[in-house]
């Protein structure tokens, strides 16, 4: 079993980005009624196509 450990939160630096705009609207359903923000969204599919790249 996975040992619990209080996460901490890591230090953020604010970028502007810009997004094409169905991209948004794209996240934006995809998150529709769930817990989960654009930026956490983002920060995650940022976080995995790095480890696919990784992976290469």
């Amino acid at each position: 079993m996975k040992k619990f450990k209080i996460p901490s939160v890591p230090p953020t630096t604010n970028k502007c980005i810009r997004f094409p705009n169905n991209i948004i609207d794209n996240v934006e359903k995809a998150i529709e009624g769930k817990d989960c923000t654009f930026t956490a969204f983002v920060v995650e599919a940022v976080r995995v196509a790095l480890e696919n790249l990784e992976e290469q």
